[in-house]
């Protein structure tokens, strides 16, 4: 593919899908992934369907308008002139962008610097003669043309000497891939694009390889004297059973074992594992109509009556009545903690959760959080007034599952114990610690901001299915995790208290790790974990190091038969599904697992690869006990894609990133508006102290 835009091992073009657009001044392109890795079949070639965004090729003008909602009426509205926040909004939007000029022939291509400070009507240079010139009157000389939009800057397109260009002389390159966030609404739209049923995209994967080796004259792999197979990788699967799982059913035990094909189980007939009881609660409305306020009273009740037949105690009424503010409170922090505050004192500092409800998404979400968990001390729990329009059953379910396990409660639970599944390595009298790790990096046009890690680890022992969180805010992009050692000995800690006992084996998951990094992680985060144990005389558990990776490019379809399609075509391998041979590490300990059922697109398998295990577990040990544990995670009624350690560290990441995401914080908004040049890295800003009250339960979900 000649024409193909290379970014990173993927190549992207038009030729297999024209590019949609989807708002924003963005584009999504459809391409392919490629990859040579080292396999137990010698080395296999990894090709997928990949799929990016770059910046539309378009008019600076036009692209501004579909990039900064302030300015979709630009073209109506030549004499507009720009704000100084709008200013530094569209430099943000602009910077480091390639363009090249239309008002004259030529192929060369320019960065964009920055904006020029005076506007295009007021701006004057000196040309090479040394005449002064006003911009507007050069352009009408040399080029006939008359500026229109003349209270706009221009584009700073010199980076030693001033070098500036009209916007609406200007045109964006393409083929430049697409930095800023995604909106929600732009990332459905790259979803969608993305979503192909298995046999959709096994046919797209096939049609890549056969097109790339089919004109052989002049090929890069006939130089190389490579001969590549066309046909997929043919290899034998198993599928693992599921586990039976405990709920509750009035105070009596009841087992269930998910027989449907995708796995699912219902909670018509039963109640949660552990139900927890909430008598002091609270709820505050941020805007909504008069309508939508009348549907409060309701919500309370009918959530209130299916927490009971869940076996979960939330009290029919509210300690104190339900508040109801606008919904532009979100943006005074001040004044938000000052309510919150009330209402904490309003029951002696007692408050166990507080429901908050939203006319719409906000990004005052991160400061209510942040102020409830740091700040006030309480469980908030957030859902939309849309919602509360319906309440159908099944929002109110899983609103109920994610209020219980907030609140210490359990939702599920293994009906035989680990000790009971792997008794080869496990006992009820020697507790075992699952703990999963993850960092989150900030914008990748974001050089200032500090990384976010947060580690989980159980608290029970043989059910293994509460965690508790650390979270700690680390240097900007560093993977290494800081602080292991000081979090990991909090949790040793808190595990010594609920349990009785320090773990004698401790199982560690970390997510987030590339090949590349493996033996710098393992080396240093696995002494960081020896070092936490060491503060206690004598104790040396056995550890288990497995790094788990989703962001990868291997896929697993149904085999054909006979050349043709069969009633498993299209549809995706069954959760349970574990692959540990022919296309696995040639030496080391890893296999790729399914745990869960693709409903959309084509399931991508979890890839498990076990770096250290002093606790010697087997292959089929280690895989059932990864498929087990996916049944145990709080938040849904059905397997999930991976390891809820793991899972919950994302979540808990995620949640310290929000700390960090203040809406009064101007000062912070303004160093993160593009890339800068590199610098030394600052000392990171420290994460807010969690309350007591909170820090050891699972807010995070």
């Amino acid at each position: 593919m000649e024409s193909s835009i290379p970014v990173g091992r993927s190549l992207y073009s038009r030729s297999m899908g024209e590019a949609k657009e989807i708002g924003g001044g963005a584009v999504g392109l459809r391409g392919f992934f490629q990859s040579l890795k080292p396999t137990k079949q010698g080395l296999a070639l990894n090709v997928d369907l990949s799929l990016t965004t770059f910046h539309e090729s378009t008019g600076i003008i036009a692209y501004l308008q579909k990039r900064c909602d302030f300015l979709k009426d630009l073209s109506q509205m030549k004499t507009r002139a720009l704000a100084e926040d709008e200013r530094r909004e569209v430099e943000k939007a602009l910077k480091n962008i390639r363009i090249f000029v239309c008002h004259r022939k030529t192929d060369q291509r320019y960065h964009v610097h920055g904006l020029t400070e005076e506007t295009t009507e007021n701006l004057k240079f000196r040309d090479r003669s040394g005449k002064n010139y006003m911009v507007v009157d050069y352009f009408k000389e040399h080029y006939n043309h008359d500026i229109k939009f003349r209270n706009l800057p221009c584009l700073q397109i010199g980076r030693s000497k001033p070098c500036y260009v009209p916007m609406e002389l200007c045109v964006v390159c393409e083929g430049q891939k697409f930095l800023g966030k995604l909106s929600d609404e732009q990332t459905s739209k790259m979803l969608k694009m993305g979503c192909q049923r298995p046999s959709e995209r096994k046919g797209i994967i096939k049609g890549v390889v056969e097109g790339a080796f089919a004109a052989r004259s002049n090929s890069y792999a006939d130089q190389f004297n490579l001969q590549v197979s066309k046909d997929m990788t043919q290899l034998l699967g198993r599928v693992l059973f599921p586990p039976k799982l405990k709920l509750g059913n009035g105070g009596r035990i009841k087992d269930i074992t998910p027989d449907r094909f995708d796995r699912q189980w219902n909670l018509l007939d039963s109640h949660v594992a552990e139900g927890s009881k909430i008598k002091n609660w609270a709820l505050i409305s941020f805007g909504g109509t008069p309508e939508h306020h009348s549907f409060v009273p309701k919500f309370i009740n009918q959530l209130s009556n299916r927490c009971e037949q869940l076996g979960i105690l939330l009290n029919k009424k509210t300690v104190v009545s339900p508040l109801f503010e606008r919904i532009q409170l979100l943006n005074n922090v001040s004044i938000l903690e000052s309510k919150l505050k009330k209402i904490q004192e309003a029951v002696s500092g007692n408050l166990q959760l507080l429901i908050c409800v939203m006319e719409r998404k906000h990004r005052g979400y991160a400061d209510l959080k942040r102020i409830a968990e740091t700040s006030i001390g309480v469980v908030t729990q957030c859902c939309l007034y849309p919602n509360l329009s319906k309440l159908t059953f099944q929002f109110l379910a899983n609103l109920a599952l994610k209020i219980n396990v907030k609140l210490g409660g359990c939702n599920v639970g293994l009906y035989n114990s680990l000790p009971c599944q792997i008794p080869r390595i496990f006992s009820d009298e020697e507790p075992v610690m699952f703990m999963g790790a993850d960092v989150t990096h900030p914008h990748p046009l974001d050089d200032l901001s500090p990384s976010v890690v947060a580690v989980v680890a159980s608290m029970n022992w043989p059910s293994a299915n509460k965690y508790i969180s650390r979270m700690r805010s680390q240097t900007h992009r560093k993977e290494i995790i800081e602080c292991l050692d000081v979090m990991t000995g909090e949790l040793l800690e808190e595990f010594l208290k609920e349990v009785g006992k320090l773990p004698r084996r401790i199982i560690f998951f970390r997510d987030g790790v590339s090949e590349t990094q493996f033996y710098k992680v393992l080396k240093e985060e696995l002494h960081a974990v020896h070092m936490a144990c060491s503060r206690y005389p004598g104790y040396k558990p056995s550890i288990t190091f497995v790094v788990v990776q989703k962001r990868h490019h291997t896929r697993l379809f149904h085999r054909e038969k006979n050349g043709g399609l069969t009633h498993y075509s299209d549809q995706n391998v069954p959760p349970g599904t574990v692959v540990d041979t022919v296309i696995t590490h040639p030496r080391e300990f890893d296999f790729y697992l399914c745990s869960h059922w693709g409903t959309k697109g084509t399931s991508r398998p979890t890839h498990y690869h076990v770096l250290w295990d002093e606790n010697n577990f087997q292959s089929d040990e280690m895989q059932q006990l990864v498929y087990n544990l996916c049944y145990t995670f709080a938040r849904c009624t059905g397997p999930v894609s991976l390891v809820p350690p793991v899972y919950y560290a994302h979540l808990a990441a995620y949640r310290g990133r929000l700390y960090l995401d203040r809406s009064d914080s101007a000062a912070i908004s303004r160093t993160t508006l593009y890339r800068a040049t590199p610098m030394q890295s600052a000392p990171a800003a420290p994460l807010p102290k969690l309350r007591d009250s909170v820090k050891r339960l699972m807010f995070y979900c």
